[in-house]
């Protein structure tokens, strides 16, 4: 739970959010050590639980600048840095419209093991700050794809 603890200070994660991250992050899972093979990332109640563990013993400020300074004497700086998420903009798939066509910027999109027809954004946001500084979208388009195996 520590390894769980670190990168949602760091990266400013509320409870859900770093449960989430952790499933979508494979290198959050292997700081933590989770092997989703085992067991599964600690639901957003036990993160709660624990951070408020900590915050009962006054151990959160103690312990993070005890790394920080684990690190600074190895010459190991740690800074802020930025997130990014993809979201899917959903794009209507049907072709009842006037010019009786998909929109050509969309295209099928698959985010986990659902697909979805509209285009990726993929947002930057600054980790100390919670500011977006970026924002662009990507249509994935059909030649990307790639081709099954026959």
């Amino acid at each position: 739970m520590f390894r769980v603890y670190f990168p949602q200070q760091r990266f400013a994660l509320s409870d859900p959010r770093v449960e989430d991250a952790l499933y979508e992050s494979p290198v959050l899972r292997r700081f933590a050590g989770i092997d989703l093979g085992r067991a599964p990332v600690p639901d957003e109640t036990t993160i709660l639980h624990f951070r408020h563990l900590l915050e009962a013993h006054e151990l959160c400020g103690r312990m993070l600048d005890a790394v920080n300074l684990y690190l600074a004497i190895r010459g190991i700086r740690t800074t802020t840095g930025t997130i990014v998420d993809a979201t899917i903009i959903h794009a209507p798939s049907s072709i009842k419209n006037e010019s009786r066509q998909r929109d050509p910027e969309m295209h099928q999109t698959r985010k986990g093991n659902q697909w979805y027809f509209g285009m990726k954004a993929h947002i930057g946001v600054d980790s100390k700050e919670g500011i977006v500084h970026s924002v662009c979208s990507t249509p994935r388009p059909p030649s990307s794809r790639p081709s099954p195996i026959s």
